[in-house]
């Protein structure tokens, strides 16, 4: 695995290497709730929005694509928080945690059902359960919900397993890289978290 990986990060384009360091630049100053987070997710999506089309994978590109609008939407929405009262880290009830859950389950299996008649249908119905609550994952990391982070710990933890089904071990090793950074950034907002629960 450590060959080809070495063999395929010699074979990266230009955009492909900014666009993996912009990435791991993202999830390290969104753990640090630095606004300027959004500007290289941002970019980065940019740039793989155009990638993953190029190499036929249209769903990641449009997965990207939501990525983009979520860029601007976050930095709008931080930025609004840091104009007027700070957007507080807050947490997810039990019942909101079940709603998510569920929803996603569904929608991710009617993606799966509706695209297994275009499209190869080995491991569709994981990269469908990773796309959807994906984008229930940045929502949240959008308007600083903490449970953000243990989503996005499941969620990298399949991705890392899918990709290397797919012998894509460079997107594989962010993947890793990101598991280890939510870690970090669910610390870091914990020490948020805790004075807003105590003074509400």
């Amino acid at each position: 695995m450590f060959e080809a990986l070495i063999n395929q990060w010699q074979q990266q384009s230009l955009l492909e290497v900014v666009a993996f360091l912009l990435s791991v630049a993202y999830v390290c100053l969104a753990a640090k709730q630095n606004i300027w987070c959004w500007l290289c997710a941002f970019v980065s999506t940019s740039i793989y929005v155009y990638l993953f089309y190029s190499v036929s994978l249209p769903f990641h590109s449009l997965l990207n694509a939501y990525y983009i609008v979520m860029a601007v939407v976050g930095f709008m929405s931080w930025r609004k928080g840091t104009k007027a009262e700070p957007l507080q880290v807050q947490a997810l009830s039990f019942n909101q945690h079940a709603i998510v859950i569920a929803l996603g389950a569904v929608l991710a299996s009617i993606l799966s059902m509706f695209a297994g008649s275009w499209f190869d249908a080995s491991w569709l119905a994981l990269d469908a359960t990773i796309t959807v609550f994906s984008v229930f994952a940045t929502l949240m990391t959008a308007r600083k919900y903490i449970d953000n982070w243990y989503y996005w710990l499941v969620l990298n933890s399949a991705a890392c397993f899918l990709f290397v089904q797919k012998e894509l071990y460079l997107t594989a090793l962010l993947m890793i890289i990101y598991t280890f950074v939510a870690i970090y950034g669910l610390f870091e907002w914990r020490k948020s978290l805790k004075p807003a629960i105590i003074n509400p």
